[in-house]
């Protein structure tokens, strides 16, 4: 690939990876910075430059709490002017059009950024995919919805700019793409946790049909009726609640009109304390992020169950699973230190049971008048042994909500769906070692923290097994390939999922009456 691609906008210029052979492109504008009066407005076209763009350092990060940028290993600044995107492209030339992969980060729809140096796409590019990564909007600068700003909207709406910016960002991979080398016609758009929720909700929104092909979400594709869906990254608001809770927001911040709230500096509007939205039932202590997508009748026009059921989801290939330890599922050997640590309730975070009292008193407000047969199949009599059952119970939700998930999305739906669940767990520097929320994404992408150095040899064929499938699926919406353990597509008679890290090949979801019970509680739920 020439390092100077003429795009919509005008020239960029990129520069050579590690692999001289991908060249990453950086910082790319994909909309007009959401300044002033353009704050809490759908994303606008890039403004033309002149002469050649430097692609060569990431765009800031959009506005969210601060974090450790050494921790991290993301050394960028931040401003609102942060709608841009990365490429990373290994194609000789445009006339090569490869399969492209749009990554979403995660993060609770309020912090993250496409630069994270675990996203850098350079491994998959080298495995013949065209990689993106871009930023959008975060917190309440992606999610504020009030009255006033529904009716600015020639659609009545407010609340989903972030999404709008997921839009605006595969609008532009449709338009500019193909310079790249990469093939608009073989879009797949993935992310994990916050990410894998915005592509649940571009699958759902009509503004996003045609864009991709095929979808990855990678933690928390969840069935309607599970309790679940309600705080995790997959949870939307109504439009009446949202409204309510960002007037509230206004007046907190000493703003009577967005008039005023848009004349405020953007640090003023960075709540560092992420707040919970406590309005939700849960079913339990946990509460989803306040900022959140809307059901707003355009960008979301309705919720999961009513999409389903009438079949107006985008058809498109999927893969999607869970993580065995996430969800409020631990490994044995962080039990201990969850007994003694400091407990708080963060948005988006599952309650972990690490006690008796805890497993009992959970069970007893989730599953009501089910309770008592819930503790007869997770029985416990010790605080061992109820930290053993709770996990249990929360890999079993996981795996039949995504599979009564995939039954509902088959059924009106004709995209090939493949489900999973990640079982390796991963080396770590500090800490014991677990199947944790998120740690599939350094062997998808192939960059753990410490460097490859840190790996196995097992490790390293987990990777290239993983990255292959994910790659393969991008191509051509089926992850198997040559060399690799057979995936089977889902089919929801089996009662399996494909178990991939610390084996590969299909699993029960659970034994009969595990799943019984599971199904039968989801089916006394309300809907979303």
């Amino acid at each position: 690939m020439r390092h100077i691609v003429d795009t919509e906008a005008g020239l960029v210029e990129g520069i050579p990876c590690r692999n001289r052979s991908v060249t990453v492109f950086r910082g790319i504008p994909y909309a007009a910075p959401p300044l002033g009066d353009l704050r809490w407005r759908p994303p606008r076209p890039s403004p033309r430059w002149e002469g050649v763009r430097k692609a060569d350092r990431f765009g800031p990060m959009c506005p969210q709490a601060p974090t450790d940028a050494a921790a991290t290993g993301v050394d960028v600044p931040m401003s609102e002017d942060c709608l841009s995107l990365n490429i990373w492209t290994g194609a000789p030339s445009s006339a090569e059009l490869r399969p492209v992969l749009v990554w979403i980060y995660g993060g609770g729809f309020r912090e993250g950024t496409g630069a994270h140096p675990r996203y850098d796409g350079e491994n998959l590019a080298d495995k013949g995919l065209v990689v993106v990564t871009f930023n959008y909007r975060l917190g309440a600068f992606g999610f504020l919805a009030t009255p006033e700003l529904s009716e600015e909207s020639e659609h009545g709406s407010s609340g989903n700019y972030g999404l709008l910016d997921c839009v605006a960002a595969l609008r532009w991979v449709r338009d500019n793409i193909a310079r790249f080398g990469g093939d608009a016609d073989r879009v797949t758009v993935a992310g994990q946790s916050a990410g894998a929720g915005a592509v649940n909700f571009l699958a759902l929104s009509p503004l996003a049909k045609g864009l991709f092909r095929r979808a990855i979400a990678q933690s928390h594709a969840r069935y309607a009726r599970d309790p679940e869906l309600r705080y995790l990254s997959t949870s939307y608001r109504l439009r009446a609640d949202a409204e309510t809770a960002g007037d509230r927001y206004t007046r907190e911040h000493g703003a009577r009109t967005v008039h005023e709230l848009r004349s405020l500096h953007w640090r003023k509007l960075v709540d560092g304390h992420h707040p919970l939205d406590t309005a939700v039932e849960t079913g339990g202590a946990a509460g989803p992020p306040l900022f959140r997508p809307v059901v707003d009748g355009w960008v979301i026009p309705a919720g999961y169950d009513e999409t389903y059921t009438q079949g107006l989801q985008n058809d498109v290939d999927y893969l999607t699973g869970n993580n065995l330890d996430e969800s409020g599922a631990v490994p044995r050997s962080m039990v201990a230190n969850l007994r003694t640590g400091r407990r708080t309730v963060r948005p988006g975070s599952p309650p972990v049971n690490v006690t008796l009292d805890q497993h009992v008193a959970a069970a007893r407000r989730k599953f009501g008048p089910l309770a008592e047969e819930f503790l007869r199949l997770y029985p416990a009599r010790t605080d061992d042994e109820a930290a053993r059952a709770s996990s249990r119970a929360a890999r079993d939700n996981s795996r039949i909500s995504t599979w009564l998930w995939g039954t509902d999305w088959t059924r009106r739906a004709t995209g090939r769906l493949h489900t999973y669940f990640w079982t390796h767990r991963t080396p770590a520097d500090t800490g014991p070692r677990r199947a944790s929320h998120g740690s599939e994404i350094d062997y998808v992408f192939g960059n753990p923290a410490g460097g490859t150095g840190t790996w196995t040899e097992a490790d390293h064929e987990i990777a290239r097994t993983l990255s292959s499938y994910w790659a393969n699926f991008v191509a051509t919406g089926d992850p198997n390939g040559a060399g690799l353990p057979h995936w089977p597509a889902f089919s929801a008679d089996t009662g399996s999922v494909m178990e991939i890290g610390a084996a590969f090949g299909p699993v029960p979801l659970a034994d009969p009456a595990h799943t019984d019970f599971w199904t039968r509680f989801f089916s006394t739920q309300q809907p979303w």
